[in-house]
This record gives C-alpha cells, structure tokens and sequence, in this order.
C-alpha cells in the first residue's frame, strides 16, 4: 500500500468512518485572486508534497518542471459515457458548508460527463475534501486518493470549489499556459518576492481553446501584486480587468468535455 494511501485512510478514520462515510442528502445537489485573501498552503501533514503556483500540490519526487500531470493516467477513467470521481467529504464541515461544496460540484453534473459519487471502501482511488491552510490541490488523478483543502476560513466560495476540483481533474492555472504571451504581458517587477512562480509559463494542452480571461482558473489583474500596480495586463486592451470569477466559464466546460471526450 502507498504512503498515499496509508495517510488518506488514517486521515480519513481519524475523521470518522472510512467504511460508512457521512451520508449526503442531495450527493450533487471576490476578491481579485482568491489566493491572496488566504494564506499561502502548507501540506505539512503530506511531506512528501511542496506547494506550486500558489494552490498546486506536487509530489516532492518529482521535477517542477513536469507537465501539467504529475504521474502518467493522470486523467481519472472513463467507464461507457461517464467519468466516475468518487469523493468524501470531511465531517468537520457542517452541514451547510457540505452544501457549498456540493452546489460547486453541480455544474459538472449538468454541463459536462463527470459524476461524483460519494466513497465507498472499494474504491481505491478518490477526492477527499478536508478542511487545511488555504485553498489547494494536487494536478490530475494521483493514484490511492487525494486531498483538495477547502480552508473553511475563505475558501468555501462555488467558484473556489471549482477551481480547484478542475485541478484535480488536469487542468492548470489559465495564466501559465504555453501560448499565453500573444495575450497576456507579465510585469516581474510587481510580483512579490517568492510568488513568481505562479507566473511561470507551463507546457499545456490547450484543447483547442482560446485564452479564457473569464475562466474560473485565470488570477486577477493584480494577483500578488507587492506595490498595487498590475502583476498581468491585456495585451489587447491594457485598461481591461478581469478576474474574481464565481463559477465555470464556456470555455472551461469545454475543456472538460473535450480532455474527457464527453458526447
């Protein structure tokens, strides 16, 4: 058994009943940058990981600069028409902020092919939502189970929900992917000291999409901005601001359907 796999199970019986989770009613039923209102994630309690681009969690075996997918069959497996991402939710949340987290979940249900379902014992592989330091996730499905930390102090927001879910279904930051410079100017000068690699452009599959500015995975205009003044700015209009999205744009909807060929 992975080490993985120990914590999440020792996590998970430490937080309640790993073979009769809590049970869901309904299983799917603002700032400029989200991730500078929380304070920087710490995955102290997995070692193995450090912390990139801000809310990525990466295994520490591996290169930083690795592609997106962290471990070959990063996608999570497609059985007929529906990609199955069982999940369990930590009981230190109450039950309305259970409902924040599920509300998130919906619009993957309603626009796209992938169905949450709630943990059960055989499944080896899932998405365990816990309360730690700030926001977070790891990139793609990591094998024996993974964490996405939705700090109840911030984080508890549709569009966070999203954000990070859709990291941990593949997908990185929108600001960092590998055409982004016939879009975006990035002004090093005002980043602050230790966060310029949430600006470091990744090699990505693009999917066939344009540059999103709407998309729920873009940071805001000045995100880590050290002196007030902008961190990215619009090539095609330097006075357009954007960022602060409260939920999935078009085009991420279509990024999922398209890296999980849903019809």
């Amino acid at each position: 058994m992975t080490p993985n796999v120990l914590c999440l199970l020792f996590l998970l019986m430490a937080d309640g009943s790993l073979s009769a989770p809590a049970k869901n009613e309904d299983p799917v039923d603002k700032s400029d940058n989200i991730l500078e209102v929380i304070p920087r994630p710490k995955a102290q309690f997995l070692p193995e990981t450090f912390m990139l681009q801000g809310d990525v969690a990466v295994p520490k075996a591996t290169s930083r600069n690795a592609d997106s997918c962290y471990l070959k069959g990063c996608k999570w497996p497609k059985r007929g028409s529906y990609v199955r991402v069982p999940y369990y939710i930590s009981t230190s949340y109450t039950q309305e902020e259970r409902n924040v987290i599920l509300g998130g979940l919906e619009i993957f249900e309603l626009t796209t092919c992938i169905r949450f379902v709630p943990y059960s014992s055989n499944d080896r592989d899932f998405i365990y939502f816990k309360s730690e330091e700030g926001c977070w996730s790891f990139v793609g499905r990591q094998r024996g189970g993974q964490f996405i930390s939705l700090d109840k102090d911030g984080c508890l927001e549709h569009g966070t929900v999203q954000h990070e879910v859709l990291h941990a279904l593949g997908f990185h930051h929108e600001q960092v992917r590998s055409d982004r410079d016939r879009y975006v100017w990035i002004y090093p000068q005002n980043i602050n000291p230790g966060a310029e690699n949430n600006f470091k452009k990744e090699v990505t599959n693009n999917l066939g999409t344009p540059y999103d500015f709407t998309s729920v995975m873009h940071y805001g205009k000045y995100a880590f901005s050290k002196n007030g003044l902008p961190t990215i700015i619009a090539k095609s209009n330097p006075n357009f601001n954007w960022g602060g999205a409260t939920k999935m744009s078009t085009y991420d909807i279509a990024r999922v359907n398209t890296l999980y060929r849903c019809k």
